[in-house]
This record gives C-alpha cells, sequence and structure tokens, in this order.
C-alpha cells in the first residue's frame, strides 16, 4: 500500500468487481487503453483473484486508486522489465481534474524508482488526449516520439 496526502494505491479487492467491470465495460475509457471487449464478471473476478501475483512474475501490476476507502480510478504497471515498465492511469470522470490522477502517478513514480528500482517509465497517449499528455509532463515526463495519432513519453531515474 502507497499513501499520499488524499489517496491510498492499493492492491486490488473482491470488493471492487463492481468498480472494476463498470470502469472496464465503459466503451467511453476504450479510448485510453489497449483492450477495447467487454469483460464478464467472471473474468473480472478471475483477474481480481490473480491479482496479487509479484509483478516480476506478472509482468504488470494494477493499483487501486483508494479515496476514503472507496475506488475512484486505477493505475497500472505494465510490460515489466528490470529495467523499466509501461504506465496507465485513469480516473472515475467524477473524480477528474481534481488532482488525483498527479498524486497517483507520483506515488507510482517514486515506488517505481525507489523499490522495484527501474530506471525508466515510458507511455503511449493519444494526441487527441490532452489531459494525460499534460498530467504526464507535469509529472516529469517527457516526449521522445510520434506516430501518426500516438505520442510516446518516458520518464528516467
Amino acid at each position: 500500500m502507497l499513501k499520499g496526502k488524499n489517496i491510498v494505491l492499493r492492491p486490488l479487492q473482491d470488493s471492487d468487481l463492481d468498480f472494476l467491470e463498470k470502469t472496464e465495460n465503459n466503451k467511453e475509457n476504450w479510448q485510453f487503453g489497449s483492450e477495447q471487449k467487454q469483460y464478464t464478471k467472471q473474468e473480472l473476478a478471475d483477474y481480481i483473484a490473480k491479482a496479487k501475483t509479484d509483478i516480476k512474475v506478472a509482468k504488470q501490476y494494477r493499483f487501486v486508486i483508494d479515496l476514503k476507502g472507496a475506488p475512484i480510478g486505477f493505475i497500472d504497471l505494465f510490460d515489466y522489465t528490470k529495467k523499466s515498465a509501461g504506465v496507465g492511469v485513469i480516473v472515475a470522470e467524477n473524480y477528474r481534474k481534481k488532482g488525483f490522477a498527479k498524486e497517483a502517478l507520483m506515488l507510482l513514480i517514486n515506488y517505481a524508482f525507489s523499490d522495484i528500482k527501474l530506471k525508466q517509465l515510458h507511455c503511449k497517449i493519444t494526441k487527441a488526449n490532452a489531459a494525460s499528455i499534460h498530467l504526464f509532463i507535469a509529472c516529469g515526463f517527457e516526449l521522445v516520439s510520434q506516430e501518426q495519432e500516438l505520442q510516446y513519453f518516458v520518464k528516467f531515474v
């Protein structure tokens, strides 16, 4: 568990199933992620059950962004190697533009560089997603390349 001023980053729990289903199956969110499909409740329950697997084995880890005991979003490390990982973040619409994503990203950056000793974090963001671009730049990520509709950002230790 990673504690910030306003939020906590914690592992997925069984009680997060409804929020996970609402988030993953919201077609509005599909533009931000790599998967664009409906998940069954059972598939998501199985995902939660396996979510405690160490990042070094699973090559990914999802944190719940928790505000006062309630899930308001997720922040992920994925494509993990010994030196780098991808980062993705999503916050429920009614909690956006309140600083929670930035606080979560800063907690994750500190964890990634200090605790699991990564050297680099990276993300791909569509050019149309101005809010995410602003977030990652504000947290020290730098634009390193562009291709068609995607921009690739990196943050080094």
